[in-house]
């Protein structure tokens, strides 16, 4: 939640010059919900860039005040909706069987999913992160056919590393990336796991992403905080 409207369209403006005409990274923009359509469309005719929204609601239609559909999104004409992100489900207490649902909508209206998963600081140091992203992954996901989960992009947030400038170390990202590609090739197989992207979304930097995006099984970023700047977002992106 930042940036007002002139701000906002400013910054995806910056980001769209400094991309290379050449650029091969899938770029992903999620603005706010009252800037997504515009945003959208400023994408339109840049190659692979699209825009996601940051969230929706897991209610089809009716008398939710406040809330916004998946349909009202697909009209909007973004691409993607970011599901689980640890604000929402902190913040707003969602349950990973809400996720699921919200996951419903999501298909039901042709729109592909980045779902995010990870572990606070005292469950990474009780040693219980490996079950908790099982569980978040599991609950919320393994309903989907094998087609179905192809339109699936997983997210894993260190919360103990987000907007605290603490990084988790390379081998520490890698080690959850690599346990959660597992846990794919154990539900779909090989050929799913492999071509799911598994993001990482813990304070992201350019002066980190080169290390991160280096290891076999992190295939890009959640960007939040370092996103807010032309410069470093595209720094970022150009980093593999």
């Amino acid at each position: 939640m930042n940036l007002n409207r002139a701000e906002g369209l400013a910054l995806v403006e910056d980001v769209l010059s400094k991309l290379p005409v050449d650029n091969k990274t899938h770029v992903i923009l999620a603005p706010s919900f009252v800037y997504l359509h515009k945003v959208a469309k400023m994408c339109t005719d840049i190659p692979k860039v699209v825009a996601a929204s940051q969230d929706c609601s897991a209610n089809e239609k009716g008398a939710f005040t406040g809330e916004v559909s998946a349909s009202m999104i697909a009209s909007c004409s973004a691409r993607y909706v970011v599901l689980g992100h640890s604000e929402r489900r902190t913040n707003f207490t969602e349950t990973n069987e809400l996720l699921k649902t919200k996951v419903g909508q999501v298909f039901a209206n042709d729109l592909k999913v980045i779902f995010c998963c990870g572990e606070s600081l005292a469950q990474r140091e009780n040693g219980v992160h490996f079950d908790w992203i099982k569980s978040q992954i599991s609950e919320s996901l393994f309903h989907l056919s094998v087609e179905e989960f192809k339109n699936i992009v997983i997210a894993y947030e260190p919360i103990w590393a987000i907007g605290t400038g603490v990084t988790a170390s390379t081998d520490q990202a890698q080690e959850v990336h690599a346990f959660i590609r597992n846990l794919l090739v154990e539900k779909y197989g090989n050929e799913v796991a492999e071509s799911t992207s598994i993001l990482y979304g813990g304070s992201c930097q350019p002066n980190n992403a080169i290390e991160l995006f280096s290891q076999k099984d992190i295939d890009g970023g959640l960007i939040g905080g370092a996103s807010l700047n032309a410069d470093d977002f595209v720094a970022i992106t150009q980093s593999f």
